[in-house]
């Protein structure tokens, strides 16, 4: 049976993983939506049906919600894109007869943040409560874990590649639940290939001790990296609130701090139970697997090759 896939934000980085993933499935239409189509990677511009629109233009979303059967949303940005953005999404799903709407989630279960802890997850927390009220349209939440290709860039302060070290907060035993996102865009195409897939959905890469991770790392490369304590959990806590209290303005000198501490202290873990199982056409992406996929000199800047398809 045909389906046809809406993906509001084509041309954001796991937008074009998704899509790439989507056509492994022959059963599947892809139609996208985006302000700029010059945009939209030439090698699945002639595969997909575009759409043209801001986020806030209601004509237009109505005319891309109409015929999809189930609607991702890839937007990435302020709260106001995120909150507003996606109600607006949301309400031409309901009246395009749309059954299904796939938010824009991902990374860690905020459905166990109060508004406020992690505060760029609010606008999600507000979304599925704006979900959960509709009566037209079913709430999917595809929640990963943290992303690896992130947690080894400069700016998340885990991987300092200069001196081969891992640096963590805590203990290093605290687990650590991490997902590829080209592995999270194969999830989240299997999910909207699934009619039946609603609520909140749980896929891992890999669940485990921070300290194994410098394992993987060594198993692959040859070579031992170093592990550095930071600090306590606490010492994390209070660090990141005095930072974005002082200087609120340098949000890129504290944000990766937030994520780090509700990563590390288990508040928002996902398993052990996952769905996983669901798909087994999906194989897992281990840190191992990660590793030997990308080349030692590539993983400072694994994040900047995310979406790259032509």
């Amino acid at each position: 049976m045909s389906l046809t896939v809406g993906i509001a934000g084509i041309t954001g980085k796991f937008a074009r993983e998704l899509t790439a993933a989507l056509f492994q499935y022959p059963e599947i239409t892809v139609k996208g939506y985006c302000r700029d189509p010059s945009k939209v990677p030439q090698s699945f511009a002639s595969k997909v049906e575009l759409v043209k629109g801001d986020a806030f233009d209601t004509s237009a979303i109505r005319s891309f919600a109409a015929g999809c059967d189930v609607v991702v949303c890839c937007y990435l940005g302020d709260p106001k894109l995120m909150t507003d953005g996606q109600k607006l999404l949301i309400d031409a799903c309901a009246a395009e007869g749309v059954p299904r709407y796939v938010s824009s989630d991902w990374s860690l279960d905020y459905s166990k943040l109060e508004l406020g802890q992690l505060f760029p997850k609010d606008p999600m927390i507000r979304v599925k409560a704006y979900l959960d009220a509709q009566d037209k349209v079913k709430g999917v939440h595809v929640l990963v874990g943290g992303f690896m290709d992130v947690m080894l860039s400069p700016m998340f302060g885990t991987w300092d590649d200069a001196s081969t070290t891992f640096k963590y907060w805590g203990t290093g035993d605290e687990i650590w639940e991490c997902t590829a996102y080209q592995n999270a865009a194969e999830y989240t195409a299997a999910v909207c290939a699934d009619k039946n897939a609603v609520g909140i959905q749980k896929f891992v890469g890999q669940r485990t001790p921070f300290r194994e991770i410098a394992k993987s790392f060594e198993k692959v490369y040859g070579v031992q990296p170093k592990l550095e304590c930071q600090g306590s959990l606490d010492e994390l806590f209070a660090r990141m609130h005095k930072l974005r209290r002082d200087n609120p303005q340098n949000y890129f000198s504290y944000i990766f701090l937030f994520f780090n501490y509700y990563m590390t202290n288990g508040q928002t873990l996902l398993g052990p139970e996952l769905d996983n199982h669901k798909y087994p056409q999906v194989k897992p992406t281990t840190w191992e697997d990660f590793f030997r996929a990308t080349p030692r000199e590539q993983l400072p800047g694994a994040y900047s090759k995310v979406g790259k398809t032509d």
